[in-house]
């Protein structure tokens, strides 16, 4: 607990306005979309960089953890206070976005603006933020920085790295430092913007993100494949962009997230699909969109789809998005409780990844029904348990397990997007060696010597 005196202290420094230790914000503060719960014993709200600075110059000095957070979406418990100490939650004061350049098309923001905000503002002067999480609309860009998040856009646009091009950040020691620049081209220093995305809160608090944007695209048309088998939908993802596709999105869905739509949500689709494929194409002119349609087209049928369906307008397209958007709530009617996996391989492993997924799930007798990017390699793969069964949650975690292992022995990852946090953290020995692990250790070490800016996460010491 922290001492009446620090939280004093912290009220001096930012407002007695914006320290809580009150149960309400406590619980309020104390879990993420993991549903696991942890209490921080306060929660403190910075008004500014200068603020941010003071703070973390006091709790390094006094031994206080301190866990970064933004709007608490995440999947993986990287905002979760596990060591208690403070919550520095950023969306109350710092959510501003700063400006948006249109001479040089980028866009400064503060850490607490919504994902969707940005995007909003950059299409209002005719411009594209293209990073789409599935939590656009409440998660925060410090959030999508700390996990480098991605989305469905991911396939021709790339993830949240992609468009950052400086930061400004706190050390753990109160220094303020800037990585990156606003110019295009910059090999000056080391790139210790890259080291900090995707760092999860462990090395600094960021306090202001320099965005790239890029023109906003004219046309956009949506399109459906249906594949008799998820084998077949897998080798048209990445043959169709060998040929020459170039899809904004290619989402995958299959037959069991097709039968719990329609089961749960009534949601009208092919009855024989084995697996969807779903996405958009956009251009600049109209006879770009329709030859990106043609290729896939002609290349989903050589790979054995039975139907391809364009949508000509909002509505329809909005018809076809409708069953990915809800592809995660349907799939409950195979199990109270989804350990929810994003892996990521390269695409042209994606069937045999997915063959060697429902392997896994038939030995363990589990449902793993899947969903997600194809069109990048990344599948959220959902193992189905009895969430009140602890037998079943013990076998589940195994099975997680064997897919990780399998996943990187074809060359990918244990996270596309969510991050590791403390959920993955026991499976980081499968993907990186001892020396990799120890230079993780080292370059926090650097940063964060007394170890207080969220200890325990990403599989670092605790």
């Amino acid at each position: 607990m922290l001492e009446p005196k620090h939280i004093q202290t912290l009220k001096e420094i930012v407002g007695e306005e914006n320290v809580y230790s009150d149960k309400a914000h406590l619980i309020a503060y104390s879990y993420d979309a993991t549903r696991t719960r942890f209490e921080p014993d306060a929660v403190v709200f910075p008004r500014h960089e200068e603020d941010v600075s003071r703070i973390l110059v006091y709790c390094n000095h006094h031994g206080i953890v301190i866990t970064p957070r933004g709007a608490g979406s995440g999947f993986t418990g990287g905002a979760l206070p596990t060591a208690g100490g403070i919550t520095l939650a950023m969306e109350k004061h710092m959510n501003k976005i700063l400006e948006i350049d249109m001479e040089n098309m980028v866009a400064v923001v503060q850490p607490g603006v919504v994902n969707m905000e940005l995007q909003k503002a950059a299409e209002a002067v005719g411009l594209f933020y293209p990073p789409d999480p599935a939590s656009e609309e409440y998660s925060t860009l410090g959030g999508n920085v700390s996990e480098n998040a991605g989305g469905m856009r991911a396939a021709k646009y790339g993830i949240t790295k992609d468009y950052v091009m400086a930061l400004r950040a706190v050390r753990p020691n109160g220094d303020i430092i800037r990585a990156g620049k606003r110019t295009i081209k910059d090999v000056a220093g080391y790139n210790i913007a890259g080291v900090l995305i995707a760092s999860e809160g462990t090395l600094a608090v960021t306090t202001e993100i320099t965005l790239k944007l890029i023109p906003k695209p004219k046309f956009t048309k949506a399109y459906m494949g249906v594949f008799p088998s998820v084998d077949d939908a897998m080798n048209a993802v990445f043959k169709s962009l060998s040929a020459g596709a170039n899809p904004v999105a290619m989402e995958f869905m299959d037959s069991l997230v097709v039968h719990a739509l329609k089961e749960k949500l009534g949601i009208e689709l092919p009855e024989d699909a084995g697996a969807l494929l779903i996405g958009d194409v956009d251009g600049n002119v109209a006879e770009e969109v329709a030859f990106q349609l043609e290729i896939l087209e002609r290349s989903f049928r050589e790979n054995g789809a039975q139907d391809f369906t364009i949508a000509h307008n909002a509505q329809e397209r909005d018809t076809l998005w409708v069953a990915r958007r809800n592809a995660s709530p349907s799939i409950t009617i195979f199990g109270s409780k989804k350990l929810n996996e994003d892996i990521s391989v390269p695409r042209s492993m994606l069937p045999i990844a997915l063959k060697k997924i429902y392997e896994i799930g038939d030995r363990y007798d589990f449902k793993v029904p899947c969903f997600g990017h194809a069109g990048d390699g990344n599948i959220h793969v959902n193992v189905m348990v009895d969430g009140s069964d602890a037998k079943q949650l013990e076998l589940g975690e195994q099975a997680i397990e064997e897919i990780f292992e399998m996943v990187v022995e074809l060359g990918g990852t244990l996270s596309g997007e969510h991050g590791i946090g403390t959920s993955k953290a026991p499976f980081m020995s499968i993907a990186f060696n001892p020396a990799e692990l120890a230079l993780f250790g080292a370059i926090k070490e650097a940063f964060d010597p007394n170890n207080i800016l969220n200890p325990g996460k990403m599989g670092l010491p605790h």
